[in-house]
């Protein structure tokens, strides 16, 4: 009995030294908060939407019936450039976990709750655009679904008003559509993206792998996600153990960096590059095992909106660094 207990004790001992070195480290100068959570150095899954994974919270209850767009519409935005509108003046946002080759969308469920689809029946196109690019999708429950150039199209349900873009950059996954189905962007272009993989389309963040590195002006080396989106650090998140402060409405406006694989990477400290499996069931990436966000306020690829914002969140470096923050 005693050489069985002094076995399992050697094995129990050598995990926790194999993720101490993983993601162990000083933390006399890098103090966290309260926070929640444990660590799970497991390889990116494929993840789940889980409690507002990847497209936030919105509508409690049932998804409401698909509503008409009418008279599509464009208004062009100071920081996005042209975005499509419905009739009633909303935003319409297309998802970069569908695809528009074959078109298909992949939201439904809880997703469909904080982000109705918008109904293809009656949608005409905006003044000046190609009617060509209207289309329709037939979803999983027999509904059609207006498509831009193959785009599934959808609102948001945080969006109360005419002329509101809250959706923009939720999950990293969701963006105001420019009247062409592409992303919304100044001067008309939008950045590639989409789960086809083959479609091209001009912009700033074309290409980029999962996680890379950008040369800021004022910030100077600082790492971005796959569409060239600022990544954040929480300073009162935690490493070790690996633990998260920011929940609930806290993930509306900073989104959780979805699991990148290792290989998908360029220039980012590969030492405590795992997954955080959060308490809220959603999949986490963490650089030298911190966890990682984009910013909501981040309306386009270099933008730093979030650089500082309450004293706690900031910019990571490549070795994941919080920069610019206090020391």
């Amino acid at each position: 009995m005693n050489t069985w207990r002094n076995a399992s004790l050697a094995v129990t001992a050598a995990a926790v030294l194999a993720l101490t070195t993983a993601c162990g480290q000083d933390q006399g100068t890098e103090t966290p908060g309260q926070a929640v959570g444990a660590a799970n150095p497991a390889q990116p899954g494929s993840g789940g939407y889980g409690a507002d994974a990847g497209y936030g919270s919105g509508a409690g209850g049932e998804a409401a019936a698909a509503k008409p767009a009418g008279q599509l519409a464009v208004w062009e935005s100071k920081d996005l450039g042209k975005v499509v509108t419905d009739s009633a003046g909303f935003t319409l946002y297309r998802f970069d976990k569908d695809t528009a080759k074959p078109p298909k969308s992949n939201c439904d469920g809880d997703c469909a709750k904080a982000w109705p689809v918008v109904a293809a029946g009656g949608a005409t196109a905006a003044p000046g655009v190609d009617p060509s690019l209207i289309g329709e999708v037939t979803r999983e429950d027999g509904t059609k679904q207006l498509t831009i150039d193959g785009w599934p199209m959808y609102r948001y349900a945080k969006d109360t008003k005419a002329g509101d873009v809250n959706g923009q950059g939720v999950g990293g996954t969701w963006y105001a559509s420019a009247p062409d189905g592409k992303k919304a962007a100044p001067g008309g272009g939008a950045e590639g993206g989409g789960a086809e993989g083959g479609e091209e389309e001009s912009g700033e963040a074309a290409d980029l792998v999962g996680l890379s590195v950008r040369k800021d002006p004022k910030l100077g080396e600082i790492v971005v996600d796959k569409n060239g989106m600022t990544v954040y650090r929480f300073m009162k998140d935690s490493a070790w153990p690996m633990k998260t402060a920011c929940t609930g409405e806290c993930l509306e406006k900073w989104p959780v960096v979805e699991p990148v694989d290792k290989n998908d990477t360029e220039g980012i400290l590969k030492k405590g590059f795992v997954t955080f499996d959060r308490p809220d069931g959603i999949e986490q990436q963490t650089i030298d095992c911190w966890p990682i966000y984009t910013f909501s306020g981040d309306a386009k690829p270099g933008d730093t909106n979030g650089q500082g914002v309450g004293g706690t969140w900031y910019a990571v470096s490549p070795e994941g660094k919080p920069v610019g923050a206090p020391k």
